[in-house]
């Protein structure tokens, strides 16, 4: 994987955060995203971090300068000396966990000359209650290794050889509350201070279009639910039957992609029998959105009016036809007519 490899590499760490880690609509979240490689043929510095206020990029830091730099306006222009400070050197202390964590695993692993990848995502959700949760995961060469869990004081391994890495970690307690205080007292304070010094900005919404199409492949009648050009990213999408939600299993997973412009699009699709379709319909809740918006099939009237417009003008046709054919016989009757009586009235001279 070279330098080229990298921005894909980070939109799919990315795109993996948003899916697993989802925010209700009127929440918010501080997400640290650390990585770094073994060897630099990789592409990747042996530590980088980015730091995200729900989906916007604010800060970012790597293990060649050791400095953090702002990367949004509203930070580098209103960020108080003491907030800098501290953000600085958190990363510089993330700097050198994420380093002896990267040996410990590998050492863990018995790799020590190939080339490897370590990923840890971290941070923590502040929801519209003012309640908080919090996430930290590890992730070993693009694969889930191991997953902290504050409420235990544990941690999950995703795969066997997360074990020893495991088991070493939880020899200590102290790690662990330290990392608990962090996720449950630290972070939420932290994104707090942030969200009012981007107000204004962060809290800008951008309500969704919705809309929903018909789709028929292969004898498969397929309903799909787009929202599109909303901002925040955090959307709910979900399908009614009857005006009863339906089980998250019946319906294809939902992806939020964005658009290039700060907004982004979402989709949900759902197969249903072929008549059925007026049963079903989508609801939809964005920060946007002052109340949740529900959007169904309606049949498109285009291809019918087309065929009646059409069926249309033919019967006129056929009848202007009809009619200019009668006119035209009668033109001729009567000039045959006219012709025979000039014709004998000179005779009988």
């Amino acid at each position: 994987m070279g330098p080229r490899a990298r921005p894909a590499l980070l939109l799919l760490i990315l795109l993996r955060t948003v899916a697993t880690q989802e925010r209700a609509p009127r929440s918010h979240s501080l997400l640290f995203l650390f990585m770094g490689a073994s060897e630099p043929d990789l592409g990747l510095p042996l530590f980088e971090a980015l730091g995200y206020v729900d989906d916007q990029l604010f800060v970012s830091y790597n293990h060649e300068s050791r400095r953090a730099e702002p990367r949004t306006p509203w930070l580098s222009g209103r960020a108080t000396s003491q907030l800098w400070l501290q953000l600085s050197q958190s990363l510089k202390g993330w700097d050198h966990m994420f380093i002896v964590d990267f040996w410990t695993i590998m050492d863990n692993h018995n790799h020590s000359k190939e080339s490897h990848t370590l990923q840890v995502i971290l941070g923590c959700v502040v929801q519209a209650d003012n309640s908080t949760r919090g996430f930290w995961k590890y992730g070993y060469d693009g694969q889930d290794h191991l997953e902290f869990h504050p409420e235990t004081l544990d941690w999950k391994a995703a795969e066997p050889r997360a074990w020893a890495t495991k088991l070493e970690w939880e020899v200590s307690k102290i790690r662990a509350r330290q990392n608990r205080a962090y996720l449950e007292r630290d972070c939420p304070e932290q994104l707090r201070r942030l969200l009012e010094l981007g107000r204004g900005v962060l809290d800008q919404r951008a309500p969704p279009l919705v809309k929903v199409t018909h789709h028929v492949a292969s004898a498969v009648t397929t309903l799909r639910c787009q929202a599109l050009n909303f901002y925040p990213q955090n959307i709910t999408m979900s399908w009614l039957k009857d005006r009863q939600p339906l089980d998250a299993k019946d319906v294809e997973p939902r992806d939020v992609l964005p658009n290039g412009d700060g907004t982004y699009q979402s989709w949900v699709a759902l197969v249903v029998l072929p008549g059925q379709e007026q049963r079903y319909s989508c609801q939809v809740e964005h920060p946007g959105l002052d109340q949740p918006l529900t959007a169904r099939w309606e049949p498109s009237l285009s291809g019918t009016l087309v065929i009646g417009i059409i069926g249309g003008i033919a019967v006129c046709v056929i009848i202007f036809i009809g009619i200019l054919f009668r006119i035209l016989r009668r033109r001729q009757a009567s000039r045959e007519a006219s012709g025979d009586y000039v014709l004998a009235e000179c005779e009988g001279a």
